[in-house]
C-alpha cells in the first residue's frame, strides 16, 4: 500500500488519482500512524513554506516514525516539490533543520548580472536532463519534460545524489535520489505523461 503522508500542505487528492492512473490499486492519504507502519511505499507532497512544512510534520508526531520507515526499514519514498526540499538539511527559507535525509541545502534562485530578467518563482514546463541511471526514471524519454512550481531548489553536497537537472537561469538540481530516498522538485502529478511514468517507476520498481 501506498501512503500519501497528510500533513496539511499538499495537493494529496491529485496525486492520488495519477497513482490510480498509474495502476496503483492501494493508496491512502493518511496521517495515521498505524497505516504509515503498515505502508510499502511514501509518498511525502507538499506546497507551501519550508517552515510551515516542517512545523506540521512535528506537529503531526510523525517525524520519528518517518525516521524509522526511511532511514532504518528502507522503505521508499518519494518527496515532491516541498516535500522534496523537506528531505535537505536547511533551507534559505527558513530556520527551522529539515529532515536531512540527504546531504543537502535549500537554497533560493538569486538574480545577477547575468540573470537579470529571471523570473521568480520559475513557473511552467521545464526539459529535463538526466544525470545517471536508475530505476525511477526508467523509459523516460529524453525530451522530457516536466511542470514547476519553485522559488528554491536543492544543491546537493555529494553529486551522486543528484539524478535531473533542469536550467532557469542556472542549472539546478530538479530530482535526487539516495538509495531509498527520491525527491522532485517538480510536480509529477501534473506533468502528463511524463509524470505518470515516474509513478508506474515509482509503483513497480521499489
Amino acid at each position: 500500500m501506498v501512503v500519501i503522508i497528510d500533513y496539511g500542505v499538499g495537493n494529496s487528492t491529485s496525486i492520488k488519482n495519477m497513482l490510480r492512473k498509474a495502476g496503483c490499486a492501494q493508496s491512502v492519504i493518511s496521517s495515521n500512524p498505524d497505516e504509515i507502519s503498515k505502508a510499502t511505499k511514501l509518498i511525502l507532497p507538499g506546497v507551501g513554506a519550508f517552515d510551515m512544512g516542517m512545523e506540521n510534520l512535528h506537529k503531526s508526531g510523525l517525524v520519528e516514525l518517518l525516521n524509522r520507515r526511511v532511514l532504518e526499514e528502507k522503505i521508499p519514498i518519494l518527496g515532491i516539490c516541498l516535500g522534496a526540499q523537506l528531505l535537505t538539511k536547511s533551507s534559505e527559507e527558513g530556520t527551522m533543520p529539515g529532515l536531512g535525509w540527504v546531504d543537502a541545502t535549500t537554497l533560493r534562485f538569486q538574480v545577477d548580472d547575468e540573470n537579470k530578467n529571471l523570473k521568480i518563482p520559475n513557473m511552467g514546463w521545464c526539459d529535463v536532463s538526466m544525470q545517471k541511471e536508475s530505476r525511477f526514471i526508467l523509459d523516460l524519454p529524453a525530451d522530457s519534460r516536466f511542470y514547476f512550481v519553485h522559488s528554491y531548489h536543492i544543491v546537493c553536497r555529494d553529486k551522486a545524489d543528484v539524478l535531473l537537472t533542469a536550467k532557469h537561469g542556472i542549472t539546478f538540481t530538479a530530482a535526487i535520489e539516495k538509495e531509498n530516498i527520491i525527491g522532485a522538485q517538480f510536480h509529477p502529478e501534473k506533468s502528463h505523461k511524463f509524470g505518470l511514468t515516474l509513478f508506474k517507476n515509482f509503483i513497480s520498481n521499489y
